[in-house]
């Protein structure tokens, strides 16, 4: 008789344990929902990134054409007037708007320029500012 308790007893237990075996559904959501979320805020990071790469890229373009800009003055030998010009310039195919302010110095053999670089678009938001300085050269060596 005592072989016959065994096995239903083991059935029983069976049973119990085939039930505390897997997941329900309300717990399978929850855990969809925090891996949802998860996914979410690295897409967010992800394009918050992208926006910022774009950004950099803007301002190191802006940067070049600043730079261009007084390294011709300089190779030019230009003696700047004072007062403010304005122009545009394309950089790695994007078009930026330049303003250069010239600038007297306490040295009349020098003028201070400074160079600032945006979008059209935009002509307010300064992407770049780059100051320099350009020497009128001596009567008779040019």
């Amino acid at each position: 008789m005592s072989s016959t308790l065994l096995p239903s007893a083991g059935c029983a237990s069976m049973r119990r344990s085939s039930r505390a075996v897997g997941f329900t559904l309300v717990e399978v959501l929850v855990a969809l929902a925090i891996v949802s979320i998860a996914l979410l805020a690295a897409l967010r990071a992800a394009g918050q990134a992208t926006n910022a790469l774009d950004e950099l890229r803007l301002r190191q373009f802006a940067g070049w054409v600043a730079e261009d800009r007084l390294a011709e003055h300089r190779a030019r030998r230009e003696w700047l007037p004072l007062g403010i010009g304005r122009g545009t310039q394309v950089q790695a195919g994007v078009e930026f708007a330049w303003r250069e302010e010239v600038i007297s110095t306490p040295n009349p053999s020098f003028r201070r320029i400074d160079v600032f670089v945006a979008t059209p678009a935009e002509p307010s938001r300064t992407l770049s500012r780059l100051t320099g300085f350009v020497v009128q050269a001596p009567p008779g060596s040019q």
